[in-house]
């Protein structure tokens, strides 16, 4: 049994796309079936996984188990990537990364998984309708994190709820749905939240709610979930930890916890460049380096909601002026921006000795130039048409092949 951040596990979700077109491609059975050799919903290999998701245009890769460490990671996650690249190339395709595909009409295009456990998918999409963005059109890293007994549970999910809203304004990349800029940063999030609303125990209000015992949690939060879920599912297809949608949900069956709110970023190296500093900023909480854990476990999920919504709308522009919130993660002022306040948090990790160099570099590059939402924004005219989204995404698609940050170029 692993405690307390000694193992970690990660999920990158990426979009299956035309080379040529960038259109969503619904392929991901071909790409599985290429890579294992036959169709399957899941393929293993020298530690890592290619799994399906709902949506038949999305492939998501992760660790085939939790790894001892993070560094080191991002460089097997590109190898995934550059190999899948190498296989759907044969058919004209490549991924593409970001949050949500920026012009995909979801109601036209969308095709759930057919094979395999397409009872679970053809269930939810009876229940919630999934022929919308909150359902088929978002990527996301996941980082699963484990827990040993009630304690470890209660100090990682207060932590982790405590960090919750402020995520998005490190890690927002969909500023573009519907082919425009909506003036959101995180629309991947701002869908999110309403896709279960026929059935709102689902999801809650992402925020998870103060619950620190694992009886308790199973008692209050699945067995209602369960419970709301049943008149629409009496085969008891949905009656699982993972249909728990909140930004961070506990997997009492692999003692792990799930965060889910992180938009996916261009490429791995800023996504495990991120999942190191928000480690290590909760490995400082749990340890109480600046608030004792009551403390923290007592904030009020309608308070850290409203934050939430806050860094959803405006990413890393967010003003903060709560200097109880500020006090608690160790920053000295009354009031800072988001993007000021990861910057003390990831220098602060820096001389802890809990980046690795080249992540290091990344979180620079996102304290320079802000979210890749903001980069993406910066890239386009105010109402973008389709040749300067396609010139974008292209550059964000390459990126990924790459394995390198965006910079957002100058405007033609």
């Amino acid at each position: 049994m692993l405690h307390l951040f000694q193992g970690f596990g990660i999920e990158l979700e990426y979009m299956i796309v035309g080379a040529d077109s960038l259109d969503v491609a619904a392929q991901a059975d071909w790409l599985l079936a290429e890579a294992a050799g036959d169709i399957t919903d899941e393929y293993r290999h020298a530690g890592m996984a290619w799994n399906n998701e709902l949506a038949l245009h999305i492939i998501e890769f992760k660790l085939d188990g939790p790894a001892p460490e993070l560094a080191g990671l991002a460089a097997r996650f590109q190898a995934e990537v550059v190999r899948a690249n190498a296989l759907l190339a044969a058919r004209g395709l490549a991924l593409m990364p970001s949050a949500m595909h920026p012009w995909m009409d979801p109601v036209r295009e969308l095709r759930l998984w057919p094979h395999d456990n397409r009872e679970v998918y053809d269930c939810f999409d009876r229940i919630f309708s999934c022929q919308g963005h909150g359902w088929a059109n978002l990527q996301s890293m996941h980082i699963n994190l484990p827990f040993a007994d009630d304690g470890e549970f209660a100090a990682l999910h207060g932590a982790v709820r405590f960090l919750l809203p402020l995520l998005p304004a490190l890690a927002a990349s969909s500023p573009v749905m519907d082919a425009r800029l909506t003036g959101t940063a995180d629309n991947r999030l701002a869908v999110y939240r309403t896709n279960c609303r026929r059935i709102p125990s689902v999801t809650g209000a992402v925020v998870p709610e103060p619950v620190y015992a694992i009886a308790e949690y199973q008692r209050r939060i699945l067995r209602r979930i369960y419970a709301d879920l049943a008149p629409h599912d009496p085969q008891g297809l949905l009656a699982e930890e993972w249909v728990n949608a909140r930004g961070a949900i506990p997997r009492f069956e692999r003692m792990a916890l799930e965060i889910r709110v992180l938009d996916v970023q261009e490429c791995p190296r800023m996504d495990l460049a991120f999942a190191q500093l928000i480690v290590a900023v909760l490995r400082a909480l749990c340890a109480e380096a600046c608030c004792d854990l009551r403390s923290l476990q007592g904030w009020d999920g309608g308070e850290l909601a409203r934050y939430l919504e806050a860094t959803i709308g405006a990413a890393e522009a967010t003003e903060i002026h709560d200097s109880r919130y500020l006090a608690a993660l160790g920053f000295p002022g009354s009031h800072a921006s988001a993007r000021q306040l990861w910057g003390f948090l990831a220098e602060r990790a820096a001389q802890a000795g809990a980046l690795e160099r080249d992540a290091e570099h990344a979180i620079e590059h996102y304290l320079r130039h802000g979210t890749l939402a903001t980069r993406i924004v910066a890239a386009l005219p105010r109402e973008p048409g389709r040749p300067e989204l396609e010139r974008i995404y292209r550059q964000l698609c390459d990126c990924l092949a790459a394995g390198e940050p965006y910079a957002a170029p100058s405007r033609r």
